[in-house]
């Protein structure tokens, strides 16, 4: 018999070597508050068809757990390939990127080398209705998901033979010996994480058309088994959209193409052409306001955390200045209440991330005088003491002046709601990679961005990438809360995102990631963030070398021109 202790509940359990997870949590009558979905078995997630042979310490998931949820996902996204080859093999699917209101995706023409790229198909409402039934007959099958070992070619020619070539030539690509293929039904795909048991532990989910394609949606974390409403983004999708369009056209629309763009020596070739896209969108955004600058005279710049916007709103500052206008930056961190006056959460912390915890008040009363051309002396928030001090730093603006603050609540029209909205000009920054590693398998905006912070905070904040991974939690709820609800309001989206920095980001993360250790808490992220840069060649040395001091990048990894 075998030892294997349980998290949840802080009890051992005896079970025989080769017990699956299913078996033990059906003999011990294991519960969670939503059923089990997966374990994280030695800090490593495991799909329930997991079998015990040794000592483990063993911890269960469900919906609630971003782990969890991500099964859940990986699961349903399987259930919709196998159904869409069932009823239209004639096409292929592409899961492109994730809104608010779910993964959009899209059918398109199988791929031909004379046509490029390959047409995408207008879904009417019958093609939704019919893959949407076959998905729930699916699921209503309960139909086992199981996975194999292959050598990698075999691999690759069963997705080619089911019309994955994307995915065929990622992982011949790769260069590993063998693969792991998950089976449902005899379709074959392959994922960077578990899949659920079987079909039937998939509760809800919808399936609805979205502008040329489709959106498929699954319970959000906070409502797990409910299907919430949202609006939908129409400037974010648009973002999107031409981001992956651009990059087809490019010949790199997926993470297979970038690596082989790199091994034949062209990625100092992607790095100017990223570059090029980049400093052309900057001069169209200070295009659009200096043709309003009889209007506007405050520019609101606001994103997640690294996002980039802080160089964004420098290099567009740069571009204003090319066109004669002055950029006059006010930092909203000096805005800050007091300490004692500031609100807490509900665990009784100060809460810095709110828009109560600004003096809305005095920052509106301050903008409106200088709007008015009088001159006011501006604050200094003393961090170390937590309070508000006055140094002497007057400002009167010119006429060629232009008011720009970035920071978190930029959007927010709570943030500026005494001035005049025609004064304004917002701007959303973010990093939106459509990039996908195959077909079915996207990146997720926020691993993007996760794995910029780790690079940034442990090269200039003293911050491990344990410490980065733990406070992430707490850094995506702030950004549900204050960012994301208000990321329509902005007049134009900025997309940080540049086609070479993940294998950039790989050369410097993945040995911050490697030095978390097996038991920390931060291990399970670190594994999988790990797994995900497996499949990405990263950049060399004197690659890395020709990005522009002036890059978003430089931000991250250093060596920028601009002081932060």
């Amino acid at each position: 018999m075998i030892t294997v202790y349980c998290e949840n509940n802080g009890k051992s359990y005896q079970c025989e070597p080769g017990t699956r997870l299913t078996k033990l949590i059906e003999n011990e009558g294991l519960e969670l508050e939503w059923p089990i979905l997966a374990a994280i078995v030695d800090n490593q997630l495991k799909e329930l068809g997991f079998e015990l042979f040794v000592t483990h310490n063993v911890r269960f998931v469900d919906y609630s757990h971003p782990d969890g949820y991500r099964t859940y996902l990986r699961s349903l996204f399987f259930v919709l390939q196998k159904s869409v080859a069932e009823l239209y093999p004639q096409y292929s699917l592409l899961l492109d990127y994730s809104l608010q209101n779910g993964m959009y995706g899209e059918l398109r023409e199988l791929e031909n080398r004379d046509e490029e790229p390959p047409k995408s198909i207008t879904l009417g409402e019958d093609e939704i209705l019919n893959i949407k039934s076959r998905m729930q007959q699916i699921i209503d099958a309960d139909l086992p998901f199981t996975r194999k070992k292959m050598r990698t070619f075999e691999a690759a020619q069963l997705f080619i033979a089911h019309n994955c070539p994307e995915k065929a030539f990622l992982h011949t690509e790769r260069g590993k010996f063998f693969t792991t293929v998950y089976f449902l039904a005899g379709y074959p795909d392959h994922f960077y994480g578990p899949l659920l048991d079987s079909t039937g532990y998939i509760k809800k989910f919808n399936f609805e058309s979205f502008s040329r394609g489709f959106l498929i949606q699954a319970p959000n974390l906070t409502k797990p088994y409910e299907i919430v409403k949202t609006p939908y983004q129409y400037k974010l999708f648009d973002v999107f959209k031409e981001y992956s369009d651009w990059c087809s056209i490019l010949g790199v629309k997926n993470v297979g193409s970038v690596n082989s763009a790199i091994k034949k020596g062209r990625a100092t070739e992607l790095i100017q052409i990223a570059e090029a896209l980049h400093e052309k969108k900057y001069a169209g955004i200070a295009d659009e306001i200096f043709k309003r600058r009889d209007n506007i005279k405050l520019v609101l710049i606001a994103g997640p955390s690294s996002s980039g916007k802080t160089t964004t709103s420098k290099r567009i500052a740069l571009q204003l200045k090319v066109l004669g206008l002055n950029p006059v930056v006010i930092e909203l961190d000096n805005y800050f209440l007091n300490r004692e006056e500031t609100p807490r959460d509900s665990d009784g912390n100060y809460d810095f991330e709110v828009l109560g915890a600004l003096d809305v008040d005095f920052l509106n009363k301050q903008l409106k005088q200088l709007l008015d051309g009088n001159r006011v002396e501006l604050p200094k928030f003393d961090f170390a003491e937590g309070k508000r001090t006055f140094r002497g730093d007057y400002l009167t603006l010119q006429e060629n002046d232009m008011l720009i603050m970035e920071g978190i609540h930029g959007l927010n029209p709570g943030l500026t709601s005494q001035i005049d909205d025609n004064m304004k000009y917002r701007i959303y920054a973010s990093a939106l990679t459509s990039l996908s590693l195959d077909e079915n398998n996207s990146i997720s905006t926020s691993d993007n961005r996760l794995l910029r912070r780790i690079v940034r905070d442990g090269r200039y904040r003293g911050a491990s990438a344990e410490d980065v991974i733990m406070r992430w939690p707490s850094v995506r709820r702030g950004e549900i809360n204050n960012i994301f609800p208000f990321q329509e309001n902005a007049h134009i989206m900025f997309n940080s995102a540049l086609i070479f920095e993940l294998p950039l980001l790989k050369y410097y993360a993945e040995p911050l990631l490697r030095r978390i250790a097996p038991n920390s808490p931060a291990s399970v992220e670190s594994i999988r963030l790990l797994k995900f840069l497996s499949y990405i060649q990263e950049l060399q040395p004197e690659e890395i070398a020709t990005v522009p001091p002036t890059s978003v990048m430089r931000e991250f990894i250093g060596g920028s021109s601009f002081s932060y």
